[in-house]
Formats: structure tokens, sequence, C-alpha cells
């Protein structure tokens, strides 16, 4: 075997991990070994989120810097105890009808998934079978507006959200952005979910039209913050929490607590740079997972 891979056991799964020392994020000098390191320990709080997920990929195979490619069907060397689903696959961009998703329900398929170096792990809203259990908010925001101008439209979406009995619990987007997911009764369509979210949207709009910004006309963008409501598109999927991010850093998609968003809407953190994968881990240790009240079925949304 040649002496850049190594063979481990996991979970009585047996992987051969390759190249661990090549740098994937070069501006941190962050390594593939870094990156498996990371999702092991991550696992035990990130998996929950993927359970029962299809899941699409973006892998980063010679790091943030080269190029990428969104993974939405099993590779063909896909290992036979990595749980594959076929279904369908509404919004395909090459006209397919169904797609054979990987679902990552336990630790080996987490750790062959990021020695491919999929960095990025999204999900949609909905756990196979069912209707959507989450309704997710993306909050944008066009330059010069940043993530304080999220916090605070963060805030006034959570009181909006309370007044109709609907839980939001926000975290970083990894990126620029944030976004609010809400727990929600899993007997509503994605159209319902997105035609409610789109509706508090274009009501907050109407009264922040300074602040916030319910259409996705990108010339309307600067100075707001774009609250994407269409996330919630049966073909539609969002970054989960805790997975890494492809900036120059290793950035985390971080859960946060109410009180760091309301410090963040006064000028404080995060509102300076979103969280790194040993901050995550160090936050992990003090919070515990943060989105765990999103595990639990939530109300029905309003008609």
């Amino acid at each position: 075997m040649p002496a850049e891979r190594l063979r481990v056991d996991v979970q009585g799964r047996t992987l051969e991990l390759s190249n661990l020392d090549k740098i994937l994020y070069p501006n941190a000098g962050f390594t593939k070994g870094e990156v498996i390191d990371y999702y092991t320990r991550v696992a035990p709080v990130l998996l929950p989120h993927l359970h029962d997920r299809a899941l699409t990929r973006i892998r980063y195979p010679n790091g943030v810097d080269g190029n990428s490619f969104f993974e939405k069907n099993a590779p063909a060397a896909t290992p036979p105890w990595v749980r594959v689903e076929t279904l369908p696959a509404p919004g395909s961009t090459k006209g397919r009808e169904t797609i054979d998703y990987v679902v990552a329900d336990d630790l080996p398929t987490l750790v062959w998934l990021a020695n491919l170096a999929a960095l990025e792990l999204h999900t949609p809203q909905w756990k196979i079978g069912e209707h959507p259990d989450l309704m997710v908010v993306d909050l944008d925001p066009g330059a010069p507006a940043s993530l304080r101008q999220c916090c605070q439209v963060a805030l006034l979406l959570r009181d909006r959200l309370a007044v109709d009995g609907v839980d939001s619990y926000p975290k970083t987007s990894g990126k620029k952005g944030m976004q609010l997911c809400c727990p929600i009764a899993g007997t509503q369509s994605a159209d319902d979910v997105s035609a409610y979210a789109r509706r508090v949207a274009q009501e907050l709009e109407r009264e922040h039209p300074k602040l916030i910004l319910s259409k996705m006309a990108k010339n309307l963008r600067p100075g707001k913050v774009f609250i994407d409501w269409s996330q919630n598109n049966a073909a539609k999927t969002t970054v989960a929490p805790y997975s890494l991010r492809a900036q120059p850093v290793p950035s985390v998609s971080a859960p946060l607590t109410w009180d760091e968003v309301s410090a963040g809407a006064a000028g404080k953190r995060p509102a300076t740079r979103p969280y790194t994968a040993a901050e995550v881990l160090d936050r992990i240790e003090e919070y515990g997972d943060l989105l765990a009240p999103l595990l639990d079925h939530g109300p029905e949304l309003p008609g």
C-alpha cells in the first residue's frame, strides 16, 4: 500500500484514507487530515441533523482555491455499507427523474465523505418520505449590509414568528449571512411552508423597507437583508449545522445563542466574522448542541 494511504477501522468499517497532509485551506494551512478530524469530533452533534436526509455534497478535491463540484448522486466507488436512497429529483439540472442519494447516518459514512474532500454538506428541509419538518429562512446581506444587519433582521423575524407560536433557532451560514431554523409539524407541503415564509418576509419588508427585502432581484439588495423564503422549496437544500464552508479559513455554519445575535445586532460578535472549526468544537464543549430542539417536531404553520 502506498505510504500516503492509511487504513483505519471506524466503528467496524475499514476505510482507506489518502493524502492526509494535503492542504485544503491554503490560507490557514488546514489539511485534509484536519478536515477528517473535525468531522469525526463534531459527529455526535452533526449526525442527528443529517439523519434520514438526502445529502448533497460540495467537493473540493484540490482545496478551496481549486475547482469544486456539487455531488448528489452516490459516486461509483461508494462502499456497499453506505446507505443510498433512490429518490425523485425535482428541479434536476440534468433532467434526471431520480437520484441515488447518500444518506449520512453514521460516523463511517461521514469519515468516508470527508476523505473525498466533501467539505460542504447540504440537506433539504424534509426527511426521506416525509413532509418538511423544518422551515429555514436564509438571511442574505447585500453590501454594505453585513452580519450585523442580519442579526437585526433575525431578532425581528424571531419576534414575528413567536406571535404564531413558531420557535426559531439561529446559526451563521459560515459565510456572510445567517439562517433561522424552525421545527414544524411535518404535516404540511413544501409549498405551504414556502408560502408562509414568504408572507412573513413580505410583512416585515412592509414594516422595515429600508432594512428588509423579500424580493429576489439582486439590484434591490444593496444595503438590505434579503429574507430568502424560497429555501423551503422541495428542490432546495441548506447548509447543514456544523458543516464546514469553502472559505479562506475553515469556517463553519455555527449555531448561535440569541444573546449572541443581540450582541451582533449591536455591532459585536458574531458580526465580525464566522466561527472556525476549532472555535465550534470549543463551543460544543460549552453549549452542547444549540440546535437540538430542531430534532423534535414543532407546530403547524398558520394557513
